[in-house]
């Protein structure tokens, strides 16, 4: 089991920091970059860009919370929980009907 973290990438828990603008506020995030890889997925899925997915993600905590004290923190927590979410949904199949047109089925992920 260790091996799975040792022999890990190391540019994955390389930080990095990156400037936005954060209600009209400029601002630098400094999080590793299997976290930045992890919210670039979540706002393609989500059809909008990365930048745009944080400050989002900051409205909606600040609209629900008031503050947040380690915004970076809540980021990497909200990847955490996207993958635990993503690895729970059920993953849909196309397969090919008898009349020859696609059908769509839902199998659930191992």
């Amino acid at each position: 089991m260790c091996e799975l973290y040792v022999k890990a990438d190391p540019i994955l828990f390389e930080s990095r920091s990156r400037s936005l603008r954060i209600r009209g506020v400029v601002t630098t995030l400094r999080l590793e970059n299997q976290f930045w890889d992890i919210l670039r997925e979540i706002a393609e899925v989500d059809g909008m860009t990365t930048n745009q997915l944080i400050t989002k993600l900051h409205e909606e905590v600040m609209e629900l919370r008031g503050e947040v004290e380690n915004f970076a923190s809540f980021l990497r927590v909200s990847c955490t929980r996207y993958l635990a979410q993503r690895e729970a949904r059920p993953v849909p199949l196309i397969t090919a009907h008898s009349s020859g047109k696609a059908q769509s089925r839902v199998a659930s992920v191992p």
